[in-house]
């Protein structure tokens, strides 16, 4: 049986210190993140909407304003809610990585190894993404895409994150082969490479004034990168109070 479960089952009370830890320091993460979109990100969101909703009239579109202000403020009122979901998720998806991972991440200090890997996500699951699918306001882009641009973004983010993954093993397996271990960058740099020119681009065109979209872009990455490093912060702050490492241990991969 694989040690990391043998030993969750063995003793209960760190088995749920750990789920606690992951999933607060999620959550912590999350609702910060929502706080700092409702009052930063809204706004921006708005004036794009506004910018679509003038172009709409300008072409003859009846614009149902009730309708419309309704659904922003059933939307900004999901803020929080979401903020928490999104922080459970990837607070869950550190708390499993970071069994395995400890052992083998740089530093004595968990505080440390837990941002370090906090940061590897946000490269994997956030910003490789971001740099061939950049974040669009939500009212920019056709509706009738919307399901091939969120699937185009989320199969290149399950992309990024299997080479990450993957890569991860791979150093983990010849960390002492050094011929390996160090052309292992250039072999995700490579691989990054390739998938970002096999997959098709965008298929909208922007209308949106750029100012507007570049604008909710730069905060979305300021903002995303605020979370990865508040989960990393939260996470090890929570781990090395609590220490549920001395009975939770990975099997060395």
């Amino acid at each position: 049986m694989n040690e990391a479960v043998f030993c969750l089952n063995k003793n209960n009370t760190n088995a749920i210190i750990f789920v606690v830890i992951s999933l607060a320091s999620g959550v912590m993460a999350g609702e910060t993140l929502a706080t700092i979109n409702y009052f930063v990100m809204e706004p921006t969101t708005d004036k794009a909407i506004g910018y679509e909703t003038q172009r709409e009239i300008a072409k003859g579109i009846n614009v149902d304003f009730n309708s419309l202000h309704n659904y922003r403020i059933w939307q900004k009122s999901g803020t929080f809610a979401a903020g928490a979901f999104i922080g459970m998720t990837y607070g869950g998806l550190m708390g499993v990585v970071y069994i395995f991972a400890r052992k083998y991440l740089p530093f004595s200090d968990d505080r440390k190894k837990a941002i370090l890997l906090a940061a590897l996500m946000y490269l994997a699951f956030y910003l490789v993404p971001f740099s061939k699918y950049p974040a669009n306001p939500p009212s920019v882009g056709d509706t009738s895409t919307i399901g091939l641009r969120d699937h185009l973004y989320t199969s290149y983010q399950i992309m990024s994150v299997i080479i990450a993954l993957a890569m991860g093993i791979l150093f983990f397996k010849f960390r002492r082969v050094d011929k390996i271990k160090y052309s292992i960058p250039a072999i995700y740099i490579v691989l990054i490479t390739s998938i970002y020119f096999i997959w098709p681009p965008n298929p909208d065109r922007i209308i949106t004034p750029m100012i507007v979209v570049n604008t909710f872009r730069a905060l979305t990455g300021a903002t995303m990168a605020i979370f990865f490093t508040l989960i990393g912060v939260f996470f090890g702050l929570l781990w090395n109070k609590f220490k549920p490492y001395e009975s939770i241990k990975a099997t060395p991969l």
